[in-house]
């Protein structure tokens, strides 16, 4: 194993974390009458006390400053059916055309969810910490939706898959 330059290290970083499996998620919020929404795996969950997560946002993302402004945000966590959804919010589709693909239903505070999906946390933003191209929010879990099953859509060497246990 080769360590890496520092002229070579980004690009060594990004082909490693290729090699991370993370479940998709589409993180959704609301400013005003407008709904937005993007996929993300670079969420995670950080405490049990107080129930918390993290979720990461490129600065240069439409949604960074909406999540800052609003304080507020849900977590949907797909499933194996949402491919076409994951790629909707992955890019393929721009604003409002996003949320004609699945089911989404809204919460009392306006936050839109996806009705199917195997989670549904639903996050007040409690911290923010910039770090380089992105900030880190610190969302408090404020409630939960969970299906009677999950069958996570998983995030892996550019593709989206399956889990499948040993």
């Amino acid at each position: 194993m080769d360590i890496a330059t520092d002229a070579d290290l980004a690009q060594q970083f990004r082909a490693a974390m290729r090699r991370l499996a993370a479940t998709v998620t589409v993180v959704t919020t609301r400013e005003g009458d407008e709904h937005h929404g993007m996929a993300a795996t670079a969420v995670t969950s950080l405490s049990v006390d107080p129930p918390s997560l993290l979720v990461c946002v490129n600065q240069s993302a439409s949604m960074h400053d909406i999540v800052h402004r609003r304080q507020a945000f849900c977590i949907n966590i797909l499933g194996q059916q949402h491919g076409p959804l994951c790629e909707a919010f992955g890019g393929k589709l721009a604003g409002a055309e996003r949320f004609k693909v699945g089911d989404w239903a809204e919460d009392d505070g306006g936050l839109r969810y996806l009705t199917d999906a195997p989670a549904n946390i639903f996050c007040v933003m409690e911290q923010h910490h910039r770090y380089a191209t992105h900030t880190i929010f610190i969302g408090r879990v404020q409630r939960i939706r969970l299906a009677d099953q999950s069958d996570p859509l998983l995030y892996y060497a550019g593709g989206i898959g399956r889990f499948m246990p040993t």
